[in-house]
């Protein structure tokens, strides 16, 4: 045993005889290194083929493309198309804007067909929507809406069925309805007196900024701008598709002409407000107007963007 030792031995004697404590061995427990796991590697995909690009120096440098990213981008693409298409078939929310497009289409329609100074008809719900595909021949919509005339008030339900052509020509939709006309009311005696009121008078009507930029109407000349309003139906059921949702925003002007064959003629400028793209269109048409035949518009032509043109405001 070394010097050293013993001289620790008699230490740790001499402190166990003082403290009156039996010498006692500690074990401390032993320490385990677990090793820390290491997260893989993903490989480097390797190109499939290369794009030379110039880099203004005497070399060339090779930027690899990844094609496999390009084709799960083009699968993404086809299949967002397939969901729009699983979307628009079958029973359609009806609040949700595939119902409310097709049965705008069957308001336009209806306004051509019934429309007058006295009756000009406000899309107020729609109750059921669904949407068949067709093929190639497009896609048809069935619904069940509530349809309020702006004038009286009067409501009515009706059912219809809204065609959108499909395929390059397209053209505009076919709309079949069960709506009967104006059964709850009779507008012929107002009729009758607006038509021979401007037949005859010398002086030509004109307005504009129907309505101002306070939504206000004089009382004189809201005939013509409910006129306006059925007139705009005809350009805005030949316009309307899948993806359109229109409204007349403003008559700008109105000028009444010299009549021809018992018609009364007006040139309208109006601003119509296609919905979806917010984009307000200018149109120019030329209305007729009889108790008789109703009214109808000969003549529509699409005039320059106005950048400048506005919605009134809703009141």
């Amino acid at each position: 045993m070394s010097p050293a030792l013993m001289r620790v031995l008699r230490v740790v004697v001499l402190l166990s005889a003082v403290r009156g404590a039996p010498l006692a061995t500690v074990t401390l427990p032993p320490v385990i290194l677990e090793p820390v796991p290491l997260e893989p590697v993903a490989p480097v995909p390797v190109p499939s083929e290369p794009v030379r690009v110039d880099s203004g120096a005497d070399q060339n440098i090779s930027i690899p493309i990844n094609t496999e990213q390009q084709q799960q981008q083009q699968q993404q693409q086809q299949q967002v198309s397939l969901d729009v298409d699983v979307m628009l078939t079958g029973e359609l929310n009806p609040n949700h804007y595939p119902a409310r497009r097709a049965a705008q289409v069957v308001l336009h329609h209806l306004n051509t067909r019934y429309g007058s100074p006295y009756w000009w008809g406000a899309l107020r719900q729609v109750h059921k929507a669904t949407a068949e595909a067709l093929g190639d021949s497009g896609r048809k919509y069935s619904l069940e809406v509530t349809l309020q005339d702006q004038i009286s008030g009067t409501k009515e339900t009706c059912t219809a069925e809204v065609v959108f052509p499909g395929g390059p020509a397209g053209g505009p939709p076919q709309v079949t309805t069960s709506y009967e006309g104006k059964s709850e009311i009779n507008t012929q005696a107002q009729e009758e007196a607006l038509y021979n009121q401007y037949n005859t008078s010398q002086n030509l009507l004109s307005g504009h900024n129907l309505p101002d930029s306070y939504g206000h109407v004089a009382p004189g000349m809201e005939p013509f701008w409910h006129l306006g309003g059925v007139a705009s139906s005809f350009v805005m059921l030949k316009e309307s598709s899948e993806n359109t949702l229109y409204n007349m925003a403003q008559v700008v002007s109105v000028t009444q002409l010299a009549t021809e064959n018992n018609q009364l003629r007006f040139n309208y400028d109006v601003l119509l407000h296609e919905m979806v793209s917010q984009e307000i269109i200018h149109w120019k048409l030329l209305a007729s107007w009889s108790p008789q035949e109703g009214v109808k518009a000969s003549q529509m032509e699409l005039l320059p963007k106005c950048h400048h043109c506005e919605p009134p405001q809703e009141h």
